[in-house]
């Protein structure tokens, strides 16, 4: 069994949810050594998150951020945390929802992932600048 681990820094994207999961493969080749294994990716902030869903129709990421929106509302009048603007709050109850990792098979050197899933990051802040994620691979080579 081997291990890989690497970090990565990925540009700054806007509010809402973005398929990353081609950026992810193109900065770890490692990947492509493991046989059977598990890639886990982990996220290094608390104001964005990562998921698995549908990679083909991108209305569906646009359905995602509207109704997180109105899940977890800016403004809420019990909020504490406000310093860091209107956004900062919700995009950390976001990021607690939806969580900090992802972890997904690999077979070949391949993601054996479903037709339709993709790797999402999910950008809860209007400005949250470059993300740094964490990238680790076991498996048999």
């Amino acid at each position: 069994m081997e291990f890989f681990q690497k970090e990565i820094t990925l540009k700054p994207y806007p509010r809402g949810f973005h398929l990353i999961t081609r950026e992810v493969l193109e900065q770890f080749p490692e990947l492509q050594k493991i046989r059977q294994g598990v890639l886990q990716v982990f996220i290094q902030h608390t104001s964005a998150s990562l998921t698995v869903n549908e990679n083909a129709d991108p209305t569906v990421r646009v359905d995602f951020e509207s109704h997180f929106n109105k899940m977890v509302p800016e403004n809420a009048p019990y909020y504490r945390h406000t310093m860091e603007g209107p956004d900062d709050m919700p995009a950390h109850i976001k990021a607690s929802l939806l969580g900090a990792s992802v972890q997904l098979p690999v077979t070949n050197g391949r993601l054996n992932t479903g037709t339709w899933q993709g790797i999402y990051l999910c950008e809860h802040r209007n400005y949250g600048g470059s993300r740094h994620l964490v990238l680790n691979a076991w498996g048999n080579t």
